[in-house]
């Protein structure tokens, strides 16, 4: 299992980057658990200043705007 941080304060980007995750973990078979990150102390702690932010397995792998599918594919 795959752990998935989304890092963002609740915006349409965040929203639709979660969506996207999880459509293409389902759509791959693979098991993830997500975690929306929200606290701007938290955020920046990864030191990204951008967001939204996706961590996997404690790794920064994307940081501003949503990705787009064919990125989210390749992280898994």
């Amino acid at each position: 299992m795959k752990n998935v941080k989304v890092l963002g304060t609740g915006c349409a980007n965040c929203r639709n980057t979660i969506k996207l995750i999880e459509e293409v973990a389902k759509a791959t078979g693979i098991a993830i658990q997500i975690e929306k990150v929200e606290t701007l102390p938290e955020i920046m702690s990864y030191g990204i200043m951008a967001t939204p932010g996706v961590v996997i397995d404690g790794k920064v792998i994307h940081a501003g705007g949503v990705p787009d599918r064919k990125k989210v594919e390749g992280w898994f």
